[in-house]
């Protein structure tokens, strides 16, 4: 081994590091997949409508996708350990409001304080490993672990929020991210490295404010126009967006110190990266927030068992992760990213046959092809974003990967989740007799869980026969979503595989 290969090598410091830096990735993934179990608790208690439910979810997603940007080019100038740990106290307090609202407009707050603390954090880990770990083989090797670690969130979210709604209240399972921003705040100066831009330039606050603009236009067109439908509001603001978007490009072109280096985008390898970063969140946090609620509403599970099953396609997530590094020696690298997407295409074929009485195992199947997948397909395609990147802009290369993102987990919440609320509430339309009491009548056509929480006030037959449609209605939207969405991945994993063929592993 020559000695420039031997100084490339992370030593036991980056990797204790490294396990620093995956300490937030399992906040994010815990923060998304516990408030799926608590979501039936929290609408029992504070009663939000299906949109005010839907915003709740979604608001995190959208303000880490309109800000990633900006934080990421901010991370490269202040520095990306700096903004990693101020990331950390917008966190924790953000989770604190989050584990004591007392209403629907206090828990979206807080939620879009998650997100501003979300923003500050994401795009400091990944692009810290791009610095950390020079060597080709160990960085695929770190960010298998950082993929895994995403993965194992999932895994011990669930876990840990259902012992906590087993016992307390829907808003303990906030708690869990305090104790963590402390680990992460006292022990990232100690060991992760600092790392800025030397020669970052001029600041420019226009370009912070057109991109911040533009995305959250975006996103918010996305959020109305899957809800409402395609109305004026929907279309103003997609068309402010897009321009505020153009405007931001020609400036980033013409700037000799732009906010991103949208040169990127000409590497046909970098943008289909971002893509795919947006399909695989696209389909994850859509189809875990079906899961969650199917295994407690339609199963009957409680919340710490509906956690112990939903272990299954975390564990295929974290194989896939593992194993796609490995893999990578031998198969092309865009080759197994395309065939990540095919797997999560089936996923979805197998959940287009969940019924109300299926039970487990198809949905469990179902949701561990998909996720082996996701896992699979993440780790390589980081690579490809990070190497795309000179190291001293891996921050903000990072942060249009994550921006691909965490837009990907919000569309999939807005698209996935309205495609089931609206298919759930026409057929409890049809299907709830007229005469019905509202009191009655307004909750079961909402929401499943509404409809649950009505049928335990009913006598018998009507509480089964409430259930019964309810259940129906619910598997139907989830069907449907299946549907579109192996359509979508199937044409995505062609595209992907022709686009990606001639890519190998990095040795950059």
């Amino acid at each position: 081994m020559s000695q420039t290969a031997t100084d490339q090598r992370a030593t036991g410091k980056e990797w204790l590091g490294l396990a620093v830096l995956v300490v937030p990735i399992l906040v994010v993934s815990m923060d998304m997949s516990v408030l799926y179990l608590a979501l039936p608790f929290m609408t029992a208690d504070l009663e939000p409508t299906s949109n005010q439910s839907l915003w709740i979810l979604d608001i995190y997603g959208f303000l880490l996708a309109g800000l990633l940007i900006t934080m990421g080019s901010l991370g490269d100038r202040i520095g990306r350990r700096t903004l990693l740990m101020i990331g950390a106290v917008v966190f924790g307090v953000a989770s604190l409001a989050a584990t004591f609202s007392t209403s629907p407009e206090m828990l979206l707050a807080a939620r879009a304080l998650l997100g501003i603390g979300g923003a500050t954090i994401a795009p400091s880990t990944l692009s810290l490993i791009r610095n950390m770990f020079h060597d080709p083989t160990q960085r695929k090797e770190a960010i298998g672990l950082w993929t895994a670690g995403f993965a194992g969130g999932a895994a011990v979210g669930p876990v840990i929020g259902g012992v906590l709604l087993e016992h307390f209240w829907w808003g303990s399972v906030f708690l869990i991210n305090i104790p963590i921003m402390v680990v992460l705040f006292v022990a990232a100066p100690f060991l992760v490295p600092e790392f800025k831009d030397s020669d970052p330039g001029k600041f420019d606050p226009i370009s912070v404010i057109l991109a911040i603009s533009s995305m959250l236009s975006i996103v918010f067109a996305i959020k109305h126009g899957a809800q409402e439908g395609i109305d004026a509001a929907t279309i103003v603001t997609a068309l402010v967006g897009l321009t505020l978007g153009a405007v931001f490009v020609i400036r980033q072109r013409k700037a000799a110190h732009p906010l991103i280096d949208v040169t990127l985008f000409a590497e046909r390898a970098f943008s289909a990266a971002v893509v795919v970063q947006f399909l695989v969140i696209f389909a994850m946090t859509g189809f875990s927030l079906f899961a969650a609620q199917y295994l407690q509403l339609v199963v009957g599970l409680g919340p710490l068992e509906a956690g112990l099953w939903l272990l299954i396609p975390a564990a295929a997530a974290a194989t896939g992760a593992v194993l796609a590094p490995t893999m990578s020696k031998v198969i092309r690298t865009g080759t197994i990213i395309a065939c990540g997407l095919a797997f999560i295409g089936f996923g979805c074929v197998a959940m287009v046959f969940v019924t109300s009485d299926s039970g487990l195992p198809l949905l469990l199947t179902g949701m561990a092809l998909l996720t082996f997948g996701i896992g699979a397909a993440s780790t390589l395609n980081s690579d490809i974003v990070l190497t795309a990147a000179a190291p001293e802009k891996a921050g903000a290369a990072s942060a249009l990967s994550e921006t691909g993102a965490e837009l990907g987990g919000a569309v999939g919440i807005a698209i996935l989740g309205t495609i089931g609320s609206t298919v759930y509430r026409h057929r409890m339309d049809d299907a709830i007799p007229a005469g019905t009491p509202a009191e009655i009548a307004d909750p079961a056509r909402e929401t499943i869980g509404g409809a649950v929480a009505v049928a335990d006030y009913l006598p018998e037959p009507f509480a089964s026969q409430l259930t019964t449609v309810a259940n129906s209605s619910f598997v139907d939207g989830f069907n449907l979503a299946a549907g579109w969405s192996a359509g979508l991945m199937a044409v995505s994993a062609v595209a992907v595989f022709v686009l990606l063929r001639r890519q190998t592993a990095s040795a950059r």
